[in-house]
């Protein structure tokens, strides 16, 4: 849409490949960049968001941090090679591992001042980075918010710190890997797409933000140029988002339609909107509850498996199609299929580890979003119940290679079929170093 306003992006897709970069399921920065930087499915990688399940009781959570990830990266690949890598910001490298090299913590890092835990790798880069840039900003401090100006101003004083710090790096540092996520662009399209998006349920006309996405875009486009002219030319350069992004339509409130349709139920209704484990579940009489996000995590209450389970071991497949099939035909307040999709985590992986959803729902294809709150009166929400949030995560990305030394003409050339994990082997190529056995993607 931009591409002539872009002047850097465009200099990268002339002459290289380019295209739509189809995201894991589910299309969730957690477990999307480690899926794409591992080479694996979240299934094989064993967690399936943020937030998952630690056991098969009720209770136990546990948050998908650089320690739940058992396999490597393409960092470590790299740093066992012999090669000298630096990664900023991607998520899940918080606590930050050992790598030949320098790593610095995500937006997951809780403190960038806490000596006794570091979010650099070495700890001594901590106060190199103060040296440089002030406090350094992980992420904004809350990109749910109502006070659209000052998330734009945090959004740029973040981006403009972390790229100041990066361009000197990428001068003085000796380096054979660097690898940089800036998430201003998430938060500034979750913040802010009612502006941009004039399809948006919420549209609203502000002279002052309907031109914040382009604006933030083409500041973006800058910063890459001048990273661009810091390079020599003999260095493949990769721009790759780890999913897409579309407007939200609405949500949809998963428990209350379990509840509905009597596979869930509660021994008192919460007199406000209360999170579904505050809930008070009657066990005995509930087969299905459900979580919210920017996706649905349907889990079957299963006798043998669960503490009170009640299904039935041999019924499992039977309710999960039940579901699916009702799920799928799902319409909206005005009573128009919204188009959901339903996914079984042993069909879409190949292993699954850790404590999967039953069922994984991508509600309106991803329009809707999954609201696990319960009290709403409804199965439909167009409110946030976690905050503002103006769009939901779209399962196809973009992805931008240049190698000075593979010529593509004019233009470049548009490939098709891409997925996100044939960027860590294709990565490893470019060093000719060998792809490991167990990465499921393939050279682009």
């Amino acid at each position: 849409q931009w591409r002539e306003e872009l002047p850097n992006f465009k200099r990268v897709m002339d002459d290289g490949v380019w295209g739509k970069l189809e995201s894991c399921i589910p299309a969730i920065t957690v477990p999307a960049w480690s899926s794409m930087m591992s080479s694996k499915d979240p299934g094989t990688l064993g967690f399936y968001g943020f937030r998952n399940r630690g056991d098969y009781s009720y209770e136990k959570h546990t948050l998908a941090n650089a320690n739940s990830v058992k396999t490597d990266r393409v960092w470590d690949v790299l740093s066992r090679a012999g090669k000298k890598v630096i990664t900023v910001g991607v998520p899940q490298t918080y606590p930050p591992k050992p790598v030949n090299g320098i790593q610095v913590g995500c937006f997951l890092s809780p403190s960038t001042k806490n000596p006794d835990r570091p979010y650099t790798y070495p700890a001594s880069v901590m106060k190199e980075i103060e040296a440089i840039v002030g406090e350094y900003l992980v992420d904004v401090s809350d990109f749910r918010t109502e006070d659209k100006e000052d998330l734009l101003r945090q959004i740029y004083a973040m981006t403009e710190k972390r790229f100041k710090l990066v361009k000197k790096w990428i001068v003085e540092k000796d380096w054979d890997f660097f690898m940089f996520v800036e998430m201003g662009t998430d938060r500034i399209h979750h913040g802010l797409w009612k502006y941009h998006d004039p399809t948006h349920r919420k549209y609203e006309i502000n002279p002052r933000l309907n031109d914040s996405i382009h604006d933030y875009y083409r500041y973006i486009d800058n910063e890459i140029g001048q990273i661009l002219d810091l390079l020599d030319d003999d260095t493949t350069v990769f721009i790759v988002s780890d999913h897409g992004v579309k407007k939200m339509d609405g949500g949809v409130c998963v428990n209350e339609w379990l509840i509905r349709e009597g596979y869930l139920t509660l021994q008192t209704q919460p007199p406000t909107l209360t999170a579904i484990e505050r809930c008070a579940i009657d066990w005995s009489r509930t087969k299905v509850w459900g979580d919210g996000g920017y996706y649905g995590r349907i889990f079957l209450n299963v006798e043998g498996r669960e503490p009170q389970g009640i299904v039935k071991p041999g019924e499992v497949e039977a309710l999960r199609d039940e579901l699916t099939a009702k799920l799928e035909a799902l319409i909206d307040h005005d009573g128009v299929n919204i188009g959901t999709k339903v996914y079984k985590p042993q069909e879409i992986y190949k292993e699954v580890h850790g404590v999967p959803p039953d069922l994984i729902v991508y509600f309106g294809n991803l329009y809707w979003r999954s609201v696990g709150t319960v009290g709403h009166g409804s199965i439909y929400t167009f409110e946030n119940d976690t905050g503002p949030d103006d769009c939901n995560h779209a399962q196809f990305g973009m992805v931008i290679k240049h190698d000075p030394e593979a010529h593509q003409g004019s233009g470049g050339r548009e490939l098709a079929g891409l997925q996100l994990m044939d960027l860590a082997p294709s990565i490893l190529e470019q060093f000719g170093v060998p792809v490991p056995a167990d990465m499921q993607g393939k050279v682009f």
